[in-house]
């Protein structure tokens, strides 16, 4: 009896070494995809994130494909990938935003210093879009079909090289 009060604790001690030296030896990935994909976009109707813009809404996805970008003022990657979603914007990609968790002034505040390349921007105060869509944070970009069905996800912020790809997963979703 005395023997198995040694071999128990430490048998149960090599399982969980070896459980977890094999759950370290597997490949991971590092990013939350949506389970959304290939689904119509959920039923939302946000108010505007500030006085300049309209809000969003599903009825906006419809006639030709557009980009759902998820973002916030206090994002710093949201920063980053400014530049490239002018770039988007001027090679005739439409783009309505919604704005996480942000305060209209903040929005404001963001959009003059950094570039407004939204056509609507809505108020996801409580991420109820954000979470319905399958965004797992900020900043996330969406392709929506012309049927409003979601076709891509691109997860994080976006770098001048994603530019050509989701220009081309637009075109795909004609």
């Amino acid at each position: 009896m005395r023997s198995l009060y040694v071999w128990v604790p430490l048998l149960l001690f090599a399982f969980f070494a070896g459980l977890a030296a094999y759950m370290l030896t597997q490949p991971k990935t590092q990013f939350v995809e949506s389970t959304m994909i290939g689904q119509p976009l959920p039923e939302f109707a946000l108010k505007p994130a500030f006085d300049g813009l309209p809000g969003a809404a599903k009825a906006d996805f419809g006639g030709k494909p557009k980009l759902l970008n998820i973002w916030a003022s206090w994002c710093l990657p949201c920063i980053a990938e400014a530049p490239q979603l002018e770039a988007l914007q001027q090679q005739g990609a439409e783009i309505i935003g919604i704005a996480i968790r942000d305060r209209p002034d903040d929005v404001a505040n963001f959009l003059a210093r950094h570039g407004n390349p939204y056509s609507r921007i809505g108020s996801d105060a409580i991420s109820e879009v954000q979470l319905a869509i399958g965004s797992s944070g900020v900043p996330e970009t969406f392709v929506i079909d012309a049927k409003g069905v979601i076709r891509y996800q691109h997860i994080g912020d976006i770098r001048a090289d994603d530019v050509p790809k989701l220009l081309a997963e637009l075109e795909k979703a004609r």
